[in-house]
């Protein structure tokens, strides 16, 4: 494997947005959605930087299976359990890649009517999307390379390392 991104830089964009997003909902009510199980580092360590008040909820989605492809069929394996209209959402996702996960994932929130609602995406893979969606805020864009790490899978494996790295062989 070849590491694309370091921990250090993981981190210091990671501060360097969540100061920003601290800033802007600054006395709102604010819950994160991270999208499991890929975001739960990233959510993590994104929230230990946010210094307002905020709640955390958490969606299991899946597309990929034990396959670097998606498959294009989106399932909702675990849902929110609150109601969200009295909050500013922002979704935390690993990565964008071909853009049907996350549409799905917003249009479902959105007919929940939060107050506002935003995708913070740890990584955007534009050369792989299928569609227009687009997230707010990615931290990091990539060419069209399949990464673990930080979050991220191969068939449940290579989650735990601190860094993004290439899969070349699988």
């Amino acid at each position: 494997m070849e590491i694309l991104i370091d921990e250090r830089t993981i981190a210091a964009q990671i501060k360097r947005s969540a100061a920003a997003l601290s800033e802007r909902y600054s006395g709102a009510p604010l819950l994160f959605v991270s999208v499991l199980k890929g975001a739960f580092i990233f959510m993590a360590d994104y929230i230990r930087n946010v210094d307002i008040p905020c709640e955390a909820a958490f969606m299991a989605v899946s597309s990929y299976g034990d396959s670097t492809e998606s498959s294009g069929d989106v399932k909702i394996r675990l849902d929110i359990d609150r109601d969200i209209s009295q909050y500013h959402v922002v979704i935390l996702e690993d990565i964008t890649d071909t853009g049907r996960t996350l549409a799905k994932v917003v249009d479902m929130l959105r007919d929940r009517h939060p107050l506002s609602l935003e995708v913070i995406s740890l990584l955007d893979k534009p050369g792989r999307r299928v569609n227009d969606f687009v997230p707010d805020e990615a931290l990091f864009t990539i060419p069209d390379l399949f990464v673990v790490g930080y979050g991220l899978d191969y068939a449940e494996k290579f989650r735990n390392l601190p860094y993004i790295a290439v899969l070349t062989a699988q």
